[in-house]
């Protein structure tokens, strides 16, 4: 349980595996070792994402190795990554009532 410090929370989006690197590094580089890293996996295409080709689908299970081998690459060792979900992505939206 983690009652002080920092946690840093990253949305990995398909087609971008370029910018998670980026921030990874400079974590890597810039921050204590102590911070957390939560890198979120959850990323699926709502409202007009559709219209958009390069965000228009969830990461793929090849795009999530490749988190996991950055993370290793970058030798972040706190934190936490979603486990990767082919189906009912959904369930990340919140049912907002009215």
């Amino acid at each position: 349980m983690i009652k002080k410090g920092l946690i840093i929370r990253h949305l990995v989006l398909p087609n971008n595996l370029e910018n998670t690197r980026k921030v990874l590094k400079w974590i890597s580089e810039n921050l204590s070792k102590d911070i957390y890293i939560s890198i979120m996996t959850q990323y699926f295409p709502t409202y007009k994402a559709n219209e958009y080709e390069e965000i228009n689908r969830k990461i793929t299970k090849e795009e999530y190795k490749n988190v996991e081998e950055l993370i290793e690459e970058f030798g972040i060792e706190n934190g936490y990554m979603q486990d990767y979900i082919e189906e009912d992505e959904e369930q990340y939206v919140p049912k907002w009532e009215y």
